[in-house]
Parts: structure tokens; sequence; C-alpha cells
């Protein structure tokens, strides 16, 4: 795609754009030219073969300063008639956005009508991000950090994961016990790392895999080791991602309450058993049950994560499903759209997303989480998903998960640990920017446990609290 302007831009992000949310469109030349600009109004007229569109809107160029890029883009969807829910906000992170306008010292109306008349965005999808946004600005603390513990095996692999996620009794299963004792002395070492540090961590979050999968005596062993050599006075939540209902019992349970884990995700993705089963996760929703109340007794706050559109689903399923989560008293409730992503099985076996009815869904979910009294506090987006919506959290008031909203945001560091964890310095570069420099273990439990001293070494460089 050739592109005629009559202004220089700094930015070139168009090409993207149009490779991303017009794919289906040939576009040999777009030509721009500047019909009106001055303190109270911008104009372009954006044009291509016999399509032609004139924008205009009002000038925010005295705190945006890539207004006429953004006009162009969203002018892009306008020319060729595409509408989306979201517009022309093709981010991930669409909370950063408002972040940004409100440091730049916009109202919240006035963020509403940007969104609104320079990005397209549907309604009910404003009200979403800016609620959201409200909600996340009171856990929000760049002086902290927050830690990650990965354990890199599930007792099978699901067809649609992507992380770092090897089955336990698969050849790399052999490695488990040394891998155990590898992160036992990635704790010690991080500890000494740390010590003296101004380090306040205020979340800390098992994940994986499944860290679920660890034995009774390990998972003592992991988290006393954590205790024992991390700082955690300034600690406010403690999560553990015992995602799958199969390598849970009631000893474990009580070893994680012991222990002063305060949060679970119990994952069900589905109440659709025979799906689940084709795409290779175990699921006994008799022993699911059993667990969730045991849970309760315990008094953990405990999130539940949906994911819609898995393969051989029918809307009917995806109702059936929401319905089902009803008869929980859960206090957080995450809800993914199916992305295929690289990595997952679903990718090599050249899976497709088929369209569904949305408009039922989300006044499905809508009902639901009204009904239930649960807040959306924080969200995302992914690309190559159902529709490419959002995965959203809802809560509970006051039972918000901090290690989430911060992750999505990258406001803060991250101190990660253990098989695949990424690390993360954040430092701000002026009011509305920050560097990320990222830092990955290796996924696989034999190179974990090969490399962990040398990507201390490394690690330790990164952070110079």
């Amino acid at each position: 795609m050739k592109i005629n302007l009559d202004f220089n831009i700094k930015d070139d992000t168009i090409h993207e754009f149009k490779k991303v949310m017009l794919p289906d469109i040939e576009i040999d030349t777009l030509n721009v030219k500047t019909l009106e600009e001055n303190k109270d109004i911008i104009s372009l007229e954006l044009s291509s073969g016999e399509n032609s569109f004139i924008f205009t809107l009002k000038n925010y160029s005295d705190k945006m300063v890539d207004q006429k890029i953004v006009m162009i883009k969203a002018g892009l969807l306008k020319l060729f008639k595409k509408v989306y829910p979201w517009g022309a906000l093709m981010g991930v992170r669409p909370t950063k956005l408002v972040r940004r306008f409100l440091i730049m010292g916009y109202s919240y109306e006035e963020i509403d009508e940007i969104l609104d008349k320079l990005y397209f965005a549907f309604p009910k999808k404003r009200k979403l991000l800016i609620d959201v946004v409200k909600k996340e600005s009171l856990y929000l603390n760049d002086k902290a950090v927050n830690m990650y513990i990965g354990i890199p095996y599930c007792p099978t692999r699901c067809k649609y994961c992507s992380f770092a996620s090897y089955e336990i009794n698969s050849k790399l299963g052999k490695f488990y016990g040394e891998f155990v004792e590898t992160l036992l002395e990635e704790i010690k070492l991080t500890g000494e790392m740390l010590k003296g540090k101004n380090c306040r961590i205020e979340s800390l979050y098992m994940g994986g895999g499944t860290p679920s999968i660890l034995t009774e005596k390990d998972l003592k062993r992991v988290i006393d080791a954590v205790y024992k050599n991390i700082n955690l006075e300034h600690l406010k939540e403690f999560t553990f991602e015992a995602g799958r209902e199969d390598t849970l019992n009631l000893e474990k349970l009580q070893i994680l309450k012991d222990e002063g884990v305060d949060r679970i995700s119990l994952n069900p993705q589905s109440f659709n058993e025979g799906v689940l089963k084709e795409l290779n996760r175990n699921f006994d929703r008799k022993h699911f049950d059993e667990i969730f109340k045991e849970i309760k007794k315990l008094g953990f706050i405990v999130n539940m994560d949906l994911i819609l559109g898995l393969p051989g689903e029918s809307v009917e399923d995806i109702l059936r499903t929401l319905n089902e989560v009803r008869k929980y008293e859960i206090d957080n409730l995450t809800i993914h759209a199916l992305a295929i992503k690289n990595g997952s099985k679903l990718v090599r076996d050249k899976y497709k997303i088929t369209a569904i009815e949305n408009e039922r869904i989300e006044a499905e979910i809508e009902k639901l989480t009204e009904e239930m009294n649960l807040k959306p506090y924080y969200l995302y987006r992914q690309k190559n998903s159902l529709d490419w919506g959002e995965n959203v959290g809802y809560s509970l008031e006051g039972k918000e998960s901090i290690f989430n909203i911060e992750m999505i945001e990258e406001n803060q560091s991250t101190i990660a640990l253990g098989g695949g964890a990424i690390s993360k310095k954040v430092e701000m570069i002026d009011e509305t920017r920050a560097s990320i420099v990222r830092y990955i273990n290796p996924k696989d439990p034999y190179m974990y446990i090969c490399e962990m001293k040398d990507r201390m070494k490394q690690k330790e460089e990164l952070f110079n609290f």
C-alpha cells in the first residue's frame, strides 16, 4: 500500500493497522489530504480508488501528538465500511491508552468523547474500559513489585494451551524432582539478591502450568522456602493457580491455607465435559464440586476462569456453562475469548475460529455478573481470538486481584522464578511512557535446571533496586 500525504509523520504504523484491521482489503494507494487544520478542528480527506471519506474532528493536538495518525487509521475503517465494537482500538491493553489520556489532563468525559469520535468504539466498550480504569486506579502502585513463581508441569496439556507446560508423565516429567530442587535454590538466591534492597513485594502468584501438580511435601517445601528467604512484610495477597481439579485434594488445600495463601483459582474453562475431554483436559464435575466446597469452607477468595468459543461448543453450550456458574459462590470470574496462540496444538492442527452470536453471549454475561454482583476490574485483548474480543476479570467489591491488575497494566516490575517465568523491569521514562525490559527463564524443565545459576547472574544485573 502506497500512502500519499501532504504532511510528515514520525510514526508510520498505518501499514500494520491495515494488515491487522483490514486484512481482506486490497489497497493500492491511499491518499490523505488536509482540508483544514486550526486550533479548533482538523479535517482530513482520505481516498482510495472510488472510495473517499472526510474525517473532521475537534483538535486535541495540544495534548495528543499523534491525532492525525489515529485519524488516518480510524478513517480507513470508515473508508472501507468496516465496523468493529472496539473501533480502531487495536492494542492488547486499551486501558493504558485511557490512563495516558488521564495523565495528559483529560477528564473521563473527554476521554469517552475521544474514544467515540476518534476511535469509533461502541458505547458498551467505552463504558467497560473507563469502568475498569477507575477501579484499577484504586490499586495501582508503581513503588512496589510483584513476584511470580512458575511450575511448568500439568497432568495433561490442553490443546489450546501455549503456556510453559509439560505433561508430568512425559519424558520431561522425569526431571520433576530436580526441577523442585533447582527452584528451591533459585528462591534462596533470589532472597540473597534482594537482601538490603528497597523491594516492596505486594503480591505473590504461583502459576504455571499447574502448581497444584506439586506433591504435598514439595508444595510445603516451596512455600516455606519463599517465606524463609524472601521479605514478604509488605505482601497484600498470595494467589495460587489451582486451575485443575484433578490435581487437588483436601491435604493440599489445608497446606495452602496453613501457608498463608488467600486466593485460589479453580478453573473449569467450560462445564461441557465432552468438549473438555476432546481438548485433552480431565474434568470430573463431582470432584470439582467437592473441592469447591472445601475451598469455600477454608475461607479462600476463589476465582473461576472460563474460555468462550472452545472447539465443538455451540452458543447454547456457552450459555449453559454461564448458567452453571450461578451455582457457585465465587469472588472473581475471569471470562476469556478463545485465542489461537503459537505453541498450542490448535495452531498445529490449523484450527480456525468460527464466528458465534456474540450478542446473546454478551447479554448473558451482563445479566450473570449483575446477578452475582461482580464488577469488571481488569481487561486485555488478544489477537487471533474469538471476534478479537476482550478478556475481562470481574470481582466482588474489595476482592480484586492486585497481581492481575499490575501485570496487565505493566505498572510494576515482576521478579519471576521457575520454568518459563518472565521477569520485567519497569522504569518510567516520563509521565506517560515506561521502559520495560523482560528476562525469560527457560520453559523446558531440563534447560531451566541447567541454566538457572547463569540466568540468576543476569537477573541480578536487571534488578538493581
